[in-house]
């Protein structure tokens, strides 16, 4: 079985860039949001049609 062996660095907190999480988090939620918001609006429109 091979190993590997990496080089450990010390981890300075606050220097990752982060944006590419951030952006993606970001999308998320707004996915997130839209979908609850077209349920709800599904739902409404289920219940004036008495579906």
């Amino acid at each position: 079985m091979a190993t590997h062996h990496h080089e450990i660095t010390e981890h300075k907190v606050g220097t990752m860039d982060i944006s590419e999480q951030q952006r993606t988090f970001a999308g998320f939620i707004r996915f997130a949001t839209w979908t609850a918001i077209l349920s709800i609006l599904v739902l409404i429109f289920m219940a004036l049609v008495n579906s």
